[in-house]
């Protein structure tokens, strides 16, 4: 299983963070359908203030690259990722144009380490 962490900002209104999470919380089924068609196992979307964090595990064999792509082939998924892109912007730093952007690992702890 890999694992992938990435970040965004919420636009700076509060009405826009409500819907955010309205969205998210009644999340249309084409876009779960297609998250795990990709290879997608679990996916966690975590907000402090304006900041996202999204975690997830994917199937060993998953390519950020190659396999999300997959997931934007059917048009509610290209529908909902331009509906969530108009509430995020760019944290500091992140390349032009994008939204998303992967973090690095710097620590991780499992309990099988412990043995």
């Amino acid at each position: 299983m890999k694992r992938f962490a990435q970040t965004v900002l919420l636009k700076d209104d509060p009405e826009i963070i409500r819907k955010y999470e309205e969205y998210h919380a009644n999340t249309w089924p084409e876009v779960i359908e297609g998250v795990r068609n990709c290879g997608v196992l679990r996916l966690f979307i975590y907000r402090f203030g304006r900041q996202l964090f999204m975690f997830m595990e994917t199937v060993d064999d998953f390519d950020m690259e190659c396999d999300m792509p997959k997931y934007m082939k059917h048009p509610k998924a290209k529908e909902w990722d331009v509906l969530m892109r108009s509430f995020q912007e760019p944290v500091i730093g992140a390349p032009k144009g994008s939204t998303w952007v992967e973090m690095k690992e710097v620590f991780a702890f499992e309990t099988d380490n412990l043995k």
